[in-house]
């Protein structure tokens, strides 16, 4: 039994808008047998532009029952039911964030007729509901309206399984495989469109970055795990975020990746190539050029000091950031954190004390009152937050084959890059490390890539020099 479902809404954000209209055709696998629908009460009002596409107004919804008074009919009627869609992520998460706002967990198997359209009527030119009912001559009545279209997926769902059955009925003849495409497609209906459980199947589960491509094979995003598969997997798993979200999945046409062996390699490969790719649904990482710095100092009366500047000078900064700005405030929240002085790291111009220490939040070392010593013992504490334990080191961890190791090198404080040896590989300097990796730009991410690594409990082996 399939429940074969659309709905309308006040907007396209499952977290935030509510739904304004639901329509339920019942069909047993030969014909529709039965159908509810209702326009529901949003508990908000519907913005003009939604009026406008779907025709449902404030007044119209203003006397409807609200969600929770049509729940338990919605439950009764889809229970133990294949809930069926066209864009099935896009109607089902809206439902299941209704149900999860009541403290309600709805699940149900699904099955998208997007994804089965273009299984088994491939090559048209559109697969949008509208355009593909167009093209298949389906009466399309009440467009935007929950019941219009609901009742055309209706009619082209019967009109799949009928192509379904044929086909299956073929491939018993000339003895295939003769599993029905519904019965797979309800199987991975949580994948995108384009992508099929046999191309899932196929990735490694094992550390590496992986890519995502759109139908032009343009790079959309690029993620990294410890397991490729499982990880693509998570993707895939229904959720009620955002309308964006629903989109990126559904842009997804392909999907290659790189093995690495070692997560700490898949981290700093995965941040390098996101910089250099700036895929467009990567964002955190997208910034490739840092123009600032920390940078420290000792002073003429002996206390150590910090400031912000422009990161090209002869001398290493403490640590790299986007721009002056975020230097700035990086500077503020370390000098609130370790109980530092203001004027002491530039922040505060005085010729006597700083602001802190009119507030009592400064210990004195603007005015002499704090000693150097004293003082100095809570800057390298700051220091020593934002760098890590060793100068010069090496992570020798998992590559790629059984032979083989990962090498991630830091000289002199920096990252210098990666590569991967041989368990015959002999080095008795750090030079022989870096003659044996490729190399890539030490920025702020890679240094919290390696400095909250570190501190993780890994297994791979640290070498000091």
């Amino acid at each position: 039994m399939y429940a074969i479902i659309d709905i309308e809404t006040t907007g396209s954000q499952p977290s935030d808008d509510r739904i304004t209209e639901i329509a339920v055709f019942i069909h047993d696998g030969n014909a529709v047998v039965d159908q509810y629908t209702t326009l529901i009460n949003p508990g908000r009002p519907i913005p003009f532009f939604i009026s406008q596409l779907t025709g449902i107004t404030d007044e119209m919804v203003r006397d409807a029952p609200k969600f929770h008074e049509v729940a338990k009919e919605i439950v009764q009627i889809t229970e133990g039911k294949v809930f069926v869609a066209h864009n099935v992520r896009f109607d089902y998460s809206f439902l299941k964030k209704e149900f999860s706002d009541l403290g309600f967990n709805f699940q149900r198997k699904t099955l998208c007729t997007v994804r089965l359209s273009r299984k088994l009527m491939p090559g048209l030119p559109s697969y949008s509901l509208g355009k593909l009912c167009k093209s298949i001559d389906i009466p399309l009545r009440m467009r935007h309206r929950a019941i219009g279209d609901a009742e055309a997926t209706a009619v082209l769902f019967d009109r799949l399984l009928k192509i379904d059955q044929a086909k299956v009925d073929a491939d018993q003849d000339d003895k295939l495989d003769n599993t029905s495409a519904v019965t797979k497609e309800i199987k991975t209906s949580l994948l995108p469109p384009a992508i099929s459980r046999e191309m899932v199947d196929a990735l490694p589960l094992e550390a590496g970055v992986y890519y995502f491509h759109d139908e032009h094979g343009e790079i959309i995003y690029v993620g990294k795990s410890k397991s490729i598969r499982k990880r693509i997997i998570q993707h895939f798993s229904i959720d009620f975020k955002s309308k964006k979200s629903i989109e990126f999945k559904n842009r997804i046409a392909s999907i290659t990746y790189e093995r690495t062996g070692s997560e700490l390699v898949a981290l700093l490969y995965e941040s390098d190539e996101i910089k250099k790719r700036k895929p467009f649904y990567n964002r955190a990482q997208r910034r490739s050029v840092y123009h600032s710095g920390i940078f420290s100092y000792t002073d003429q009366n002996g206390y150590l000091r910090l400031t912000f500047q422009k990161a090209k000078t002869e001398k290493a900064p403490v640590i790299t950031l986007a721009n002056q700005f975020q230097a700035k405030n990086f500077l503020f929240s370390r000098v609130a954190k370790f109980n530092l002085c203001q004027k002491l790291c530039d922040l505060y111009k005085s010729n006597g004390a700083c602001f802190d220490y009119q507030v009592h939040q400064c210990n004195g070392a603007c005015i002499g009152k704090e000693s150097p010593e004293e003082y100095n013992k809570r800057v390298q504490l700051a220091i020593d937050a934002f760098k890590y334990d060793h100068d010069n080191f090496v992570v020798i961890g998992k590559g790629r084959e059984p032979e083989e190791k990962s090498v991630v090198v830091v000289e002199n404080g920096c990252y210098r890059g990666f590569g991967y040896i041989d368990e015959s590989f002999c080095a008795s300097t750090l030079q022989d490390f870096l003659d044996a990796i490729k190399p890539y730009n030490d920025n702020k991410d890679t240094q919290q890539i390696l400095r909250g690594y570190l501190r993780t409990k890994h297994q791979d082996k640290v070498l000091v020099f």
